[in-house]
């Protein structure tokens, strides 16, 4: 499935639950910082959710997997706009009963931006190892073990194995107020985080929690920032959580 937003191409699969109802819940799933719609931690959440009766729209941001714009310029306006638009497009099918979004990583913040843009669209949230704490980090010279003097942003940075990531991205984290995002959405969220997470602490994911109206935070034991060693835990504490919406 194929869409746009301000002429950048967002490549996108729809799956749809084996149901004979007419209409489905909808979750729109996103990837995180240089990830994809083929990951195995996105594939297990999303397959499980079709197997419960949810239609997924997988959905590839700005500059990541099949997507167009390059990574360099990506940034997370581009892709909070981006889920707007896709928010905006989704809810006018016909078969869409309501809509969820989730998100890994920096496509939970990004989830998190989008919501406190449009909260009444939406019928809950679910943020996997959550890391919105980028804007404060950026705002502190250090992003995702990324360090630079955040009074001169530089005019690009290398990431290593041929990835730079240019200064605009970081410049837009600084002027973002996440904590405000959070505290604004009142409807449901679960945050689901493994405790020995060395990209995105589990510490971050307790703050939010606390900062958020409505939300249920659980732990994996001992588990990654992708959910390496028991992706199993985290797909059923979402199971469980979508089972009583």
């Amino acid at each position: 499935m194929i869409l746009t937003h301000e002429g950048i191409r967002l490549h996108a699969k729809l799956e749809l639950p084996e149901s004979e109802a007419e209409r489905h819940p909808l979750v729109i799933v996103v990837h995180g910082f240089t990830g994809h719609m083929e990951e195995p931690h996105i594939l297990a959440v999303s397959r499980m959710m079709n197997r419960i009766g949810f239609a997924t729209l997988r959905l590839e941001l700005y500059g990541h997997g099949q997507s167009g714009g390059s990574f360099r310029d990506h940034d997370l306006n581009k892709w909070t706009q981006e889920i707007v638009s896709v928010i905006d497009r989704m809810k006018q099918l016909d078969f869409v009963s309501k809509l969820y979004l989730c998100g890994h990583s920096q496509g939970g913040l990004a989830i998190l931006l989008a919501a406190a843009q449009r909260p009444r669209d939406l019928a809950g949230l679910i943020p996997l190892s959550p890391a919105w704490k980028i804007p404060n980090w950026a705002r502190e010279g250090e992003v995702l073990r990324m360090r630079f003097d955040p009074s001169s942003i530089p005019q690009e940075i290398s990431l290593g194995e041929g990835l730079c990531l240019g200064g605009n991205y970081l410049r837009v984290a600084q002027s973002i107020d996440a904590e405000a995002a959070l505290k604004s959405y009142d409807g449901p969220v679960l945050i689901v985080h493994g405790t020995a997470d060395a990209t995105v602490p589990y510490a971050c994911s307790q703050e939010a929690a606390a900062l958020m109206k409505n939300c249920s935070l659980i732990p994996v034991e001992g588990d990654t920032h992708c959910f390496d060693l028991h992706p199993e835990q985290m797909v059923r504490a979402v199971e469980e959580w979508l089972l009583r919406r």
